[in-house]
C-alpha cells in the first residue's frame, strides 16, 4: 500500500480515475447519466482487461493518446450541447481543414490550442509517471487467473450474441439466429451492454471511432454509384452578370404554420414585406424523413425511389459546377449518423463544404445565423456564378432550441425548459408555441438571407423548401413530431425569391413562377426547376417538371403513407388527417 501510494504511482492512479469519471461531466452542468452504474462496472471490467493483457501501464498508455486529446473536446460539447463525442464530431474534425478551424473558432482557436497542449502535457506526463512507476506492474499468477475468467465471459457473450438465450426464445422466438447450436441458458447471460460500454471512458472512443469509420465507409459506396456520372451541364446563354443562386433547405416545417400562408399568427412579419416574393402553396413532400427526403429535392431520385439507399445520379450541384457554377453546401446539420448519412453523399459534391453544428438535433446546436457568415465569405468570393446551399436546422425538435431568447414570443413556451417530455400531450400548448416562435426566427433568418442579395449587384435567387413537417398534437390527435403519415408532415412551405436583375433577365421564367404558384407540386420539381432558373440546358432534362417553364406539367404525387399513395387521390383521416389512398396505394421496394 505504501509502495502505491508514491508520487509517480498516484499520479497514474488518479489520471484513470479522472479518464474515467468523464462520462460523469453532465453532473456538473446539472443533468443526469443514464445507466451510470452500468458504465462504472464496464469501465471496470475494461481497466481490469487492459491492465491484464499488457500488464504494465507504460506498454498500453499509448493507446490512451485519442482520449487525452479528445477530453478538452468533450468537456466543450457537454458545456455548451449537452453532448458528448459522436461519430458527426470525429467527422467534422477529420474534415474540417485549418483554415476552417480557424475562421470558425475565431479568437477561441488559441483556447482550444492550449487545452490540446496542456491535454498532451498530461498524457506525457503520466507516461513518465507510469514508466517510473514498477509497483503498478502485474506479474503474479491473478494476472493470468484475471485473463482466463475475462476470455471465458468474452466467449460467453460471443456465444450469447449469436445463438441468444433461452428466455429469448420462450418470447421472442425470432430473436434466435438459425443454427443447430442451441441458446444459452438464462442464467449464463453476460449482463454487457454495448451503448452503455459506448458511453464509457477512454475505451467507449473505439465504438465512436468504429462507428465514424463505417459511416465513411458507407459514404464512399454510395459515392462511388455515381462516381463517373455527368449532365455534360451548361448555361444556355452568355450572361456577363455575377450571378448567385441560393437554395436553402429548410428542416421539419409544416405550411399552415407561416402567415404567408394564411395562418392568424403573424409567423412571417419580415417576409411578407418582400414585393419579389412568390409562395408555392401546394409542395409536398414524398417521405417525412430528412435522410430520405433530401435527396429527392436535390437530384433527379423518383419519389418511389426514396426509401433505397443510394442514387446512380449526382445533384444539382454538379449541374451547376459543370456550367461554371463555384458551388457551396453551408449546413447547420449533421454529416454523420442515421439521419444525414445519404445528404452527406450529396454535400461532398460541392467545390466548398462547411458542417457548422457541434449539437445534436434534440438538444442545444448553433442558431441558422451561423450560416450567415459563411454565405457572406461565399458571395464575396471572386466566382462570377455561385450556388450555395444551406442546409439549416429550421424547426426541427428541440423547437425552444432552435431561435434565442428574443424570438420567444408566444407563451407559454419550452424556452429554459432542461428536458420536457416531448412524448406527454399536457405540453400541446407550450410545444406549439415554441414551434410557432421556431417559424419566427426562420422567417428572420431567410429575411437575413435575402437582404445580402438585395445588397450586392449580383442577378440573384433565392429557393427554399422545406424536407418535411410536423405533426403537433392537432386537435385530438395523440401524434407529435413526424413519422406519422399526416397531411401536416406531407404539405410543405416553400417559396422563391428573385432579384429586380433576375426578373429583368429572365421575365418569361418570373412570368411562369406567378402562373404556376399554387399549381400541384412536389419536392420531386426542385431539382428541375432550380436548374431551370439559372437557364442551365443538359441532355435528357425534363422541362415539363420545371415550374418556371412554358413545358411545365403537372404529375402524380405520391407520398410515404401506407404505401405508396397518390396524394391527390386520397382521405384525410381525423384531426391527424392521416393520408390514405382511395384506391389500392402502390407497394414498396425498399
Amino acid at each position: 500500500m505504501r509502495a502505491l501510494l508514491r508520487p509517480p504511482a498516484l499520479f497514474v492512479v488518479l489520471t484513470y480515475l479522472l479518464l474515467s469519471a468523464v462520462p460523469f461531466l453532465p453532473l456538473l452542468f446539472g443533468r443526469p447519466v443514464e445507466t451510470a452504474g452500468q458504465v462504472l462496472a464496464i469501465e471496470f471490467v475494461a481497466w481490469l482487461a487492459i491492465w491484464a493483457a499488457f500488464a504494465r501501464p507504460a506498454w498500453f498508455h499509448w493507446l490512451l493518446l485519442p482520449a487525452f486529446v479528445l477530453v478538452p473536446v468533450e468537456l466543450y460539447l457537454q458545456a455548451y450541447f449537452n453532448q458528448g463525442i459522436s461519430a458527426h464530431h470525429l467527422g467534422i474534425i477529420a474534415e474540417t481543414s485549418p483554415k476552417e478551424s480557424m475562421e470558425f473558432l475565431g479568437y477561441k482557436v488559441w483556447l482550444l490550442a492550449g487545452a490540446l497542449l496542456a491535454s498532451l502535457f498530461w498524457w506525457a506526463w503520466s507516461w513518465r509517471a507510469a514508466c517510473r512507476a514498477p509497483e503498478l506492474n502485474w506479474g503474479d499468477d491473478s494476472r493470468w487467473i484475471t485473463i482466463a475468467l475475462l476470455s471465458c465471459a468474452l466467449g460467453t457473450w460471443m456465444y450469447e450474441d449469436r445463438f441468444g438465450l433461452e428466455k429469448a426464445k420462450a418470447s421472442a422466438p425470432t430473436a434466435r439466429k438459425s443454427s443447430a447450436l442451441p441458446p444459452l441458458p438464462a442464467w449464463a447471460e453476460v449482463p454487457f451492454d454495448a451503448k452503455a460500454f459506448a458511453r464509457s471512458w477512454p475505451f467507449g472512443l473505439s465504438v465512436r471511432g468504429q462507428e465514424f469509420w463505417k459511416e465513411r465507409r458507407y459514404l464512399a459506396e454510395l459515392a462511388q454509384r455515381s462516381g463517373a456520372f455527368s449532365f455534360g451541364a451548361q448555361q444556355a446563354q452568355a450572361i456577363e452578370l455575377p450571378q448567385t443562386v441560393v437554395m436553402v433547405i429548410g428542416e421539419s416545417s409544416r405550411y399552415d404554420r407561416w402567415s404567408l400562408n394564411g395562418y392568424k399568427r403573424e409567423t412571417n412579419p419580415l417576409l411578407k414585406k418582400e414585393a419579389n416574393l412568390v409562395s408555392l402553396s401546394n409542395v409536398v413532400t414524398a417521405v417525412s424523413a430528412t435522410r430520405l427526403s433530401v435527396p429527392v429535392l436535390v437530384s433527379r431520385k423518383p419519389a418511389r425511389m426514396s426509401l433505397q439507399a443510394g442514387f446512380a445520379e449526382k445533384s444539382f450541384l454538379t449541374a451547376f459546377k459543370e456550367a461554371g457554377f463555384k458551388t457551396w453546401w453551408l449546413s447547420n446539420q449533421m454529416t454523420f449518423g442515421q439521419f444525414d448519412t445519404p445528404v452527406s453523399v450529396f454535400a461532398q459534391e460541392a467545390d466548398v463544404t462547411q458542417f457548422l453544428n457541434l449539437g445534436g438535433f434534440s438538444t442545444h446546436a448553433s442558431f441558422d445565423d451561423i450560416l450567415l457568415a459563411p454565405l457572406q465569405a461565399a458571395m464575396a468570393d471572386a466566382s462570377p456564378k455561385k450556388l450555395i446551399v444551406l442546409h439549416t436546422l429550421g424547426n426541427h425538435w428541440n423547437y425552444s432550441h432552435r431561435h434565442p431568447k428574443d424570438f420567444d414570443k408566444w407563451q407559454p413556451s419550452l424556452f429554459g425548459v432542461a428536458s420536457p417530455d416531448y412524448n406527454n400531450r399536457a405540453i400541446k400548448e407550450p410545444l406549439n408555441n415554441s414551434y410557432d416562435n421556431s417559424i419566427l426566427y426562420t422567417d428572420w433568418f431567410l429575411s437575413e438571407v435575402i437582404a445580402r442579395l438585395k445588397s450586392s449587384s449580383h442577378m440573384a435567387l433565392m429557393m427554399y423548401v422545406s424536407d418535411h413537417g410536423q405533426t403537433l398534437y392537432d386537435g385530438n390527435c395523440g401524434y407529435a413530431f413526424h413519422g406519422h403519415n399526416t397531411q401536416f408532415e406531407f404539405h410543405v412551405p416553400a417559396l422563391v425569391w428573385y432579384s429586380d436583375l433576375y426578373r429583368a433577365t429572365h421575365p418569361a421564367k418570373v412570368n411562369q413562377l406567378i402562373r404556376n404558384k399554387r399549381a400541384k407540386l412536389a419536392t420531386e420539381n426542385v431539382f428541375h426547376s432550380l436548374v431551370d432558373m439559372a437557364d442551365i440546358r443538359y441532355d435528357g432534362e425534363q422541362l415539363e417538371r420545371s415550374f418556371v417553364s412554358r413545358e411545365f406539367k403537372q404529375h402524380k404525387r405520391y407520398v410515404d403513407s401506407y404505401g405508396w399513395t397518390d396524394y391527390d387521390n386520397a382521405t384525410f383521416k381525423g384531426d391527424c388527417r392521416e393520408v390514405i389512398d382511395r384506391g389500392t396505394p402502390l407497394k414498396q421496394d425498399k
